[in-house]
């Protein structure tokens, strides 16, 4: 029997540096979303509890994680609905992660994953420790990956993902200004290539960061199906993005375009 998914992507606006202003933005967006499209599963934006506010992350990253969890398990709960949580700033041994939280909609956490690839451009690595292992979960039978942002670069390391059989990849992000056609283009091929939905939520809006210079996104939240097609695409403001996954699509789409069966991987390791 085929899985059918309603899946909604919140692209939010995201205060930097103010944590509970963000907190009751999330509140606000999930009920709409509810309200308005009774979705399977909601995906939340990268670092919208703090934003990029690293040079005073040590003091408004989550501790332990606690808040935010207590958050998205009552509201999944409360809306029976599955969250794909985004990312967070936690602070956990004295070390600050970039982590994402996956709950049930009955309110449990299934999953918590660490971005394993830090932005240098951004200074992540001078504040933040990163994750070491593949995000890989099933929610309702469904075995799905997750990635933050600049992951999104390392096709080796998602389709490690994919070798793992996953059908749907959710990838939450703050990929700003100019770089769309990058945007556009990596996720259109990690779907391709890899044969799998492909959930993106971006956020939007600007912030103002510690050297007094503004850094604008541009949302374009997106939702693309294994064969590449664009199923659902936000413009630059607020949005809930919102479409339909057939997840019976994936094995017929790997069935018909067997790549998974013809690779050779003897030939991609590193000749010297």
């Amino acid at each position: 029997m085929n899985k059918m998914w309603n899946v909604c992507a919140i692209q939010m606006n995201i205060r930097i540096g103010e944590p509970e202003r963000n907190v009751d933005e999330v509140i606000k967006q999930i009920e709409a979303a509810v309200a308005a499209h009774q979705p399977d599963v909601i995906v939340l934006p990268e670092m919208w509890n703090t934003g990029y506010a690293l040079d005073r992350v040590h003091e408004l990253a989550d501790e332990g994680g606690k808040q935010t969890l207590q958050l998205l398990t009552e509201l999944a709960s409360l809306h029976h609905v599955h969250i794909v949580g985004g990312s967070v700033a936690i602070k956990e041994d004295g070390q600050i992660r970039n982590r994402s939280y996956v709950v049930s909609k009955e309110g449990k956490l299934i999953y918590s994953y660490d971005k394993a690839h830090l932005f240098k451009l951004m200074d992540e690595h001078v504040y933040l420790h990163s994750g070491n292992e593949l995000g890989i979960f099933e929610l309702d039978g469904v075995k799905c990956g997750i990635i933050i942002c600049y992951d999104l670069r390392f096709p080796e390391y998602i389709r490690s993902l994919a070798l793992q059989q996953i059908e749907v990849l959710f990838v939450p992000a703050q990929w700003p200004n100019p770089r769309l056609h990058h945007w556009k283009t990596l996720l259109t091929a990690r779907a391709i290539e890899n044969q799998m939905y492909v959930v993106a939520c971006n956020r939007m809006g600007t912030s103002i960061g510690s050297d007094g210079k503004p850094t604008s996104f541009f949302g374009h939240s997106t939702i693309i199906d294994p064969w590449g097609e664009l199923i659902a695409e936000g413009d630059d403001q607020e949005r809930l993005v919102h479409g339909e996954l057939s997840i019976s699509l994936v094995q017929e789409v790997r069935s018909r375009i067997p790549v998974f069966e013809d690779r050779r991987e003897s030939l991609y390791r590193l000749q010297k």
